[in-house]
C-alpha cells in the first residue's frame, strides 16, 4: 500500500525512520553504482567538450591564422555561458528537480556542440560556444548535488571525488581526439566538435533511467515517488568493494543520526538564503575558492597546447605532451578519493591546492622538455585532486531547499574567473612570458588554499534538510 503523505515507514526492526534516514543507512548498492556511473558518463562528456576546445583553438591559430586575442573569446564566450548556466541550473534544480535539469543541460550543450562543427567564422563559433556553455555550466553542480543526496554519508565525499574523476576520463578522451582527429587535417577540428554532439543522445537515457532526488521529491510532496525511489535502493544488492565499504572503517567517524522525523516541507530557496547569518562565512569562503581554482585551472589548461607551440614545440608535439600531462589527472583523483574520508574535506582540499601552487611555480621555472612535462603532470595531479575535494564539499554545506542553488552559484562565480583567465593569458604572456603566467597561477592557488580552511568540515555527517 502506498504510504500517505507525511507517513514515516518502519524498518525491519520496527523503529520508525524517515525515508532519508533509511537511505543514509544503506550500504553502497548496485543502484548507487548505476547512479554514479550514469552521472559520471555525463560528467565525462562535459569534460571532453571543454577539453576539445584547447585543441580546436590551437589548430585554428594555425589553419585560420586567427590571432590569440580573438581565439581567447572563443573560450571566454563558453565560460560566460557556463557562469550564467551554473546559476540558472542550480535554481532550476531546486524547483524542477535534479534529474530533469541534468537531462536538459546535456541536450542543450550536445546540440550546440554539434552545430559548432559547421561554424564558418570565429564570430559564429563564439556565439555557439556561449550556448554550449549554458548547458555545460548547469550540468556539473546539478549532477554532483543529485549524487551527493543519494550517497551513504560515511563515503559521500569519496563517491563525489570518484564522480569528479570522470572529468579526467573525458579530458583524456579530448586529448586522444585532439592528438589523432584534430591534427589529421585542416578540418580535423570540425570532426572533433561533431563527436561532441553525443551528449544530446545521452540525455534521453538520463531522463528515463536515473532516479530523482528523494529529498527533492519529499520537499515537493511527491511522497509516493520518493517511497518508490527509496525502495528501489533498499532492494538493490550491495556492491561489494573495499572502495565503497561503509562499515568497519577505523578512520571515518560514524554518520550523524537524527531522531525520526516526517519528510520536510518545501521551504523557499533563492540566492538570498546563501547569505543568511548562518551561511555567510561558508558562502564567502566557498565562492573565493571556486573563483581562484577556476582562474588558475582554465587559464593554464585551456591554453596549454597553444602555449607549448608558442614556446617552440610543434603542433604535433604540443598535442602529444598535453595528452601525457592529462593522464596524471587520474592518480590525482584516486589519491584524493582515499584521503577525503581519512583527512576530511577541508584538509584534503587545502593540501591539494598547496600542491597545485608548488606545481605551477615549478612549471614557471621549467626550461627543458622533461621538466615541462614533469611540472605539467604534477599540476594535473594536484589540481584535479583539488577539484574532486571541492565538488565533494560544496553540496554538503547547504540544506536541501538551497543545495542546488548553493552549488550552482558557487560554480557560477567560479566561471566568472574562467571567463577572465583565457582573456588574461595572451597579454600576461607578452608581458612576462610563461614564467610570469604560471607564477601568477601559483599565487592564486595559495589564496584558494587559505580560503579552503574557512569551510566547514562535514565528513561522515548526514546532509542537512
Amino acid at each position: 500500500m502506498t504510504p500517505s503523505p507525511g507517513a514515516v515507514p518502519s524498518d525491519q526492526s520496527g523503529s520508525s525512520r524517515s525515508r532519508t534516514e533509511r537511505l543514509d543507512a544503506l550500504p553502497f548498492t548496485r543502484q548507487h553504482g548505476r547512479l554514479l556511473g550514469g552521472s559520471g558518463i555525463g560528467w565525462a562528456l562535459d569534460a571532453m567538450d571543454v577539453g576539445l576546445l584547447s585543441f580546436v583553438i590551437a589548430q585554428l591559430a594555425v589553419v585560420w591564422g586567427t590571432p590569440q586575442s580573438q581565439l581567447s573569446w572563443i573560450a571566454s564566450a563558453g565560460f560566460i555561458g557556463m557562469a550564467l548556466g551554473a546559476g540558472m541550473g542550480g535554481l532550476l534544480a531546486d524547483r524542477l528537480g535534479r534529474r530533469q535539469v541534468f537531462a536538459i543541460t546535456l541536450l542543450v550543450y550536445g546540440v550546440a556542440t554539434g552545430a559548432s562543427a559547421l561554424a564558418w567564422s570565429v564570430g559564429v563559433l563564439i556565439a555557439l560556444r556561449f550556448v554550449v556553455g549554458l548547458g555545460l555550466g548547469a550540468e556539473l553542480p546539478v549532477a554532483s548535488t543529485l549524487v551527493s543526496e543519494y550517497a551513504p554519508p560515511r563515503i559521500r565525499g569519496r563517491v563525489i571525488v570518484i564522480l569528479e574523476a570522470f572529468w579526467a576520463v573525458g579530458w583524456t578522451a579530448a586529448a586522444l581526439i585532439g592528438t589523432f582527429v584534430v591534427r589529421a587535417g585542416d578540418d580535423g577540428w570540425r570532426w572533433a566538435l561533431a563527436l561532441g554532439a553525443v551528449p544530446a543522445l545521452y540525455s534521453v537515457w538520463v531522463r528515463t533511467r536515473l532516479p530523482e532526488s528523494v529529498r527533492f521529491l519529499e520537499s515537493r510532496d511527491r511522497h509516493s515517488e520518493a517511497e518508490a525511489a527509496v525502495r528501489s535502493f533498499e532492494q538493490s544488492p550491495p556492491l561489494r568493494s573495499r572502495l565503497f565499504a561503509t562499515k568497519g572503517s577505523a578512520t571515518a567517524p560514524p554518520a550523524t543520526v537524527r531522531s525520526p522525523q516526517t519528510p520536510v516541507a518545501h521551504r523557499p530557496g533563492g540566492v538570498r538564503t546563501l547569505w543568511t547569518r548562518g551561511s555567510r562565512r561558508r558562502t564567502g569562503a566557498l565562492w573565493l575558492v571556486w573563483f581562484c581554482v577556476n582562474f588558475s585551472y582554465y587559464g593554464a589548461f585551456t591554453w596549454l597546447p597553444t602555449l607549448l607551440v608558442a614556446d617552440g614545440f610543434s603542433l604535433v608535439r604540443s598535442f602529444e605532451y598535453t595528452l601525457i600531462i592529462t593522464l596524471a589527472q587520474l592518480p590525482g583523483y584516486a589519491v584524493a578519493a582515499v584521503l577525503i574520508e581519512v583527512w576530511g574535506r577541508r584538509s584534503t582540499l587545502a593540501t591539494f591546492l598547496l600542491g597545485s601552487a608548488l606545481a605551477a611555480t615549478f612549471f614557471a621555472a621549467a626550461d627543458t622538455t622533461v621538466l615541462v612535462i614533469a611540472a605539467g603532470m604534477l599540476l594535473s595531479f594536484f589540481n584535479l585532486g583539488a577539484w574532486g575535494a571541492l565538488y565533494a564539499v560544496t553540496p554538503e554545506i547547504y540544506p536541501t531547499h538551497a543545495r542546488g542553488t548553493g552549488a550552482g552559484w558557487a560554480a557560477g562565480v567560479g566561471r566568472i574567473a574562467s571567463v577572465i583567465a583565457p582573456l588574461a593569458v595572451p597579454p600576461l604572456r607578452e608581458l612576462g612570458g610563461t614564467g610570469l603566467l604560471f607564477g601568477l597561477f601559483g599565487a592564486v592557488f595559495l589564496i584558494a588554499a587559505a580560503g579552503s580552511l574557512l569551510l566547514p568540515e562535514r565528513r561522515g555527517q548526514v546532509l542537512d534538510e
